[in-house]
């Protein structure tokens, strides 16, 4: 299996943007953003009471 490359990508692209609509894609990035900030999050709060013990 290759890299992915600008043309895959632009079809990915394509087809989230028919099956959630291009009115849901900031909602969809925005909730993306904030799952990923609260597992960063968590994973810091985690090694810091591994550290603190």
């Amino acid at each position: 299996m290759g890299r992915i490359g600008l043309p895959e990508l632009v079809i990915i692209f394509l087809i989230v943007i028919v099956i959630f609509g291009a009115n849901r894609l900031p909602q969809l990035g925005k909730g993306i953003g904030s799952a990923i900030r609260n597992f960063k999050d968590g994973i810091k709060d985690e090694t810091a009471d591994h550290k603190g013990n």
